[in-house]
């Protein structure tokens, strides 16, 4: 017999693969698709458009397809955040930039995590987050370490991943530090303090 569906959430998804974004309903059905190459970070915002990371670019665009939003680059990019001043932080990892830009596109602010001349390649970062100290916490995917860099680029924090490759970081309210794994090695979820400490995971011998 056919298994009944169970009920759903309503949520939006980055489709690495298949290079799009899309919202999936509670029932399912997907009901708002646009193209996004290598797109593994977006965010819904409080107006109802999503921001997403487009491969080389990312975009903002509201419900009836309008975009609202772009910026274009030759380098990867894997991060993008709305901030609070309306202003879109940008990742950029073959260049190993970090970039605040206005709502017209224009750059405002530009941090180099690497020596002059020298490039991140493709490996460089994925992740990266503008922090509420107005530090910027990142993934150095390449390095198997997530670094948090002070605005002159300074670095505050560093923690050496054990096991994956990182992906994604978040701070999280009480100090700590979220960090997914993937890729090369052993996949997982770890929850670090900031001593260093893993205080919490989860891997392939609780989710086989």
């Amino acid at each position: 017999a056919d298994t009944p569906y169970m009920k759903g959430k309503r949520f939006a998804a980055g489709d690495y693969t298949g290079g799009r974004v899309c919202i999936v309903e509670a029932d399912g059905k997907i009901s708002w698709e646009q193209k996004a190459p290598s797109c593994d970070d977006l965010w819904i915002l409080p107006g109802g458009s999503i921001l997403f990371n487009t491969g080389h670019g990312v975009k903002e665009v509201a419900m009836d397809g309008k975009v609202l939003f772009e910026y274009q680059s030759v380098s990867e990019i894997y991060a993008v955040q709305r901030l609070a001043n309306g202003n879109t932080f940008v990742g950029e990892c073959s260049s190993g930039r970090l970039l605040e830009l206005a709502p017209d596109g224009k750059t405002v602010k530009s941090l180099s995590l690497l020596p002059e001349g020298q490039k991140g390649g493709h490996s460089f970062m994925r992740n990266a987050r503008v922090l509420k100290n107005g530090n910027y916490l990142v993934t150095l995917c390449g390095q198997k370490t997530v670094a948090e860099y002070a605005p002159d680029g300074k670095e505050a924090w560093t923690f050496k991943v054990p096991g994956g490759v990182p992906h994604s970081v978040q701070r999280l309210a009480n100090g700590n530090t979220l960090i997914a794994c993937g890729d090369r090695g052993e996949p997982g979820l770890l929850e670090v303090s900031p001593g260093g400490e893993i205080v919490w995971k989860a891997d392939n011998s609780d989710l086989p």
